[in-house]
């Protein structure tokens, strides 16, 4: 029987993998840009 996959192509198993990783990456984005936003408003504060 063949393994079920979505409409992507993906099985399960590989999809919980790249979502993990996804979901990582968009954490470690969000962080440096948090810590950019801070270190550019104590340099030159916006409001």
């Amino acid at each position: 029987m063949a393994e079920k996959t979505s409409l992507s192509g993906l099985t399960e198993e590989e999809a919980k993998e790249f979502h993990g990783i996804f979901v990582s990456s968009f954490l470690a984005f969000t962080a440096i840009a948090v810590v950019a936003h801070i270190l550019v408003w104590m340099w030159r504060p916006w409001l």
